[in-house]
C-alpha cells in the first residue's frame, strides 16, 4: 500500500490493544463487576478458561480497526484528534448499538446492563480511535506533477 507506515501502524495495533484490554478490565473487572456478580447463572462456568480466545479476537479487532482508520483518513476524513474521536465513537456506535441490543432480546438481562455496556462501549471505542489518531499519521498529501 502506497503510504502505508509499517512501524506506525504496529504501533497503533499494540496501544489499541493494550487500551481495549485496560479499559474492559475497568469496566468489566471493576465498574458492572457487581452486575455480573448478580446474573452469575447466565454465564458460562468455565469463562475464565477461555479467556485467551478473547485475547486473540482482541488482536485481530485492533488490526482491522486500526486498518478502517487508515482507510478512511486517506480521503474521507481530516486526520487528527477530533477525527480520531469521531470514528471510535461512530464505531462505538454501530457495533454496541446492535451487538448489545440483541443480547438483550437473546439472554434475560436488564436492559440497564445493556445500555451501560452501550455507554462504555462508546467511550472505550472513542478512546482506541483517539489513540489510533495520535500515533498513526496518514499522509493525506498526493505527490506533485
Amino acid at each position: 500500500m502506497k503510504g502505508f507506515d509499517k512501524k506506525q501502524f504496529l504501533l497503533s495495533v499494540v496501544a489499541v490493544f493494550i487500551v481495549m484490554q485496560a479499559t474492559d478490565f475497568l469496566i468489566h473487572g471493576v465498574i458492572l463487576r457487581s452486575s455480573y456478580e448478580a446474573t452469575k447463572e447466565i454465564w458460562r462456568p468455565e469463562m475464565e478458561n477461555m479467556m485467551w480466545i478473547m485475547q486473540i479476537t482482541g488482536i485481530v479487532f485492533s488490526v482491522f480497526f486500526v486498518n478502517i482508520y487508515i482507510f478512511f483518513a486517506k480521503g474521507h476524513f481530516r486526520e487528527g484528534i477530533f477525527s480520531g474521536l469521531c470514528y471510535g465513537f461512530l464505531m462505538g456506535v454501530l457495533i454496541y448499538g446492535g451487538v448489545n441490543f440483541n443480547q438483550y432480546v437473546i439472554y434475560n438481562i436488564e436492559l440497564s446492563l445493556v445500555w451501560k455496556w452501550f455507554v462504555f462501549g462508546v467511550i472505550q471505542m472513542a478512546l482506541m480511535g483517539l489513540v489510533t489518531s495520535l500515533i498513526y499519521k496518514v499522509n493525506t498529501k498526493t505527490p506533485q506533477n
